[in-house]
């Protein structure tokens, strides 16, 4: 993470758009079956019973609907509200149309996940003058030429961090400008935890300082933060509530993650999770390989029935993984092991409700030390010819022996996260 203006704002004029969609998963669904608009709906992996709300509709928020709820809950809340199941490639198509009317007011647009982005307009002083009117201009083109049942909240502000505030104060088609006129007035309403990446842990230890408040975080010096949160990420909160840029951010991935609930139907059958845990690798290998990067930390988590979790975290340091049968190997070892010292039940059983593989920790493929005992180099070319021709002509063009199952186990499925594997 690089910080801009050597932490001294040098420009404080309210500069940086931030475009946040409001519900979007749910309001694509609303745009495409006008009878869906206006009701409480909710779009989830899986609409059975136990299916897990991902994306609650602006009506079904209102009614207390949550993200993360079980449908079985959600339904007592209300008994009116609509389950429909994902659908992955619409929400993409939705998010380039929308990257496409915000291009055509900057070229520096940064979509930081399926249903947000950060716009930069520090080039554009004399093209646009008045921000306020380019942020209507914005939400009349994505009603007029995406979808008119799609909203959006915007914050505008001297950085991102702040213009991201901005569009959490105002939900749903909000409109707020943060600057250094109004700062001190906008968080004085605030708590802590309003503040985007400030969960109640931080909170507790910013409290502990004798932070209590973000009007008090602002008017921190930069080293008591340090110290306070054991950290230089103290000192990010210092800059950012004083206009340095530390947010915009057009680096590579800091982590991948690959995760999918587990229906009732799909836990009956150990096979079938075995072929999930292929799947959740093989989509991270392809990203991989899409970015010519290796990862040399692996994070596998599960989740059961119970309520009780697993997760291990596998160092590759020495050998960098971008192959999903060795991903998948790695993990399967480190389960053997637990399993062997804690003379348990297999960590893959029916009482799974989640499983995920998270990476990090990358490393560029050219910067990578192949050991002179294996044919990595081969096996890397072989890897990116693959996806060529899948890319070409088709993802069923060819297919590895490990990812063949004789059903479907890895439905698509879109997540809030990094979209850089969209472009």
């Amino acid at each position: 993470m690089r910080i801009h203006q050597n932490h001294i704002a040098k420009d404080l004029v309210p500069n940086v758009m931030f475009v946040d969609m409001n519900s979007f998963f749910a309001t694509c669904e609303q745009q495409v079956n006008y009878y869906l608009r206006n009701r409480a709906v909710a779009v989830c992996v899986y609409p059975g019973k136990y299916g897990c709300v991902i994306a609650p509709s602006i009506e079904a928020k209102k009614k207390g609907i949550k993200l993360g709820m079980r449908l079985n809950e959600a339904m007592k809340i209300c008994p009116d509200l609509i389950p429909l199941e994902t659908h992955p490639n619409r929400y993409r198509e939705f998010h380039k149309q929308i990257m496409n009317v915000l291009r055509k007011y900057s070229d520096d647009v940064i979509p930081k996940s399926i249903d947000e982005a950060m716009i930069n307009f520090a080039s554009y002083k004399l093209v646009h003058k008045d921000l306020l009117e380019v942020a209507n201009n914005i939400k009349a083109d994505i009603r007029n030429e995406v979808g008119d049942y799609l909203k959006c909240s915007i914050g505008i502000a001297p950085n991102s961090f702040l213009a991201k505030l901005g569009s959490d104060i105002q939900k749903p088609d909000g409109l707020t400008v943060i600057s250094p006129e109004n700062i001190d007035e906008v968080l004085s309403k605030l708590s802590l935890t309003d503040l985007p990446g400030i969960a109640k842990a931080m909170a507790i230890k910013l409290k502990l300082a004798g932070i209590e408040t973000p009007l008090q975080l602002r008017h921190t010096p930069a080293e008591k933060l340090k110290s306070a949160c054991h950290s230089i990420v103290g000192m990010y909160w210092h800059y950012r509530l004083n206009f340095s840029e530390v947010d915009f951010s057009t680096s590579d991935y800091k982590s991948m993650q690959a995760m999918r609930q587990i229906s009732a139907s799909q836990r009956r059958n150990i096979k079938l999770l075995d072929d999930l845990l292929v799947s959740l690798c093989a989509t991270l290998e392809k990203r991989m390989v899409k970015q010519d990067i290796y990862a040399k930390d692996i994070i596998f988590s599960a989740r059961y029935e119970n309520g009780k979790d697993y997760k291990e975290h596998i160092n590759c340091e020495k050998n960098p993984v971008q192959d999903a049968m060795k991903m998948m190997q790695y993990i399967k070892n480190r389960m053997e092991v637990f399993q062997k010292v804690n003379h348990c039940e297999p960590v893959i059983n029916t009482n799974l409700v989640m499983m995920g593989v998270n990476l990090c920790n990358f490393i560029p493929a050219c910067a990578l030390q192949y050991d002179m005992f294996e044919n990595n180099v081969q096996h890397h070319h072989l890897r990116k010819t693959m996806y060529d021709i899948k890319k070409k002509f088709g993802n069923d063009s060819i297919i590895k022996a490990a990812e063949l199952h004789e059903v479907e186990v890895y439905r698509d499925a879109i997540g809030f996260g990094s979209v850089k594997h969209l472009y």
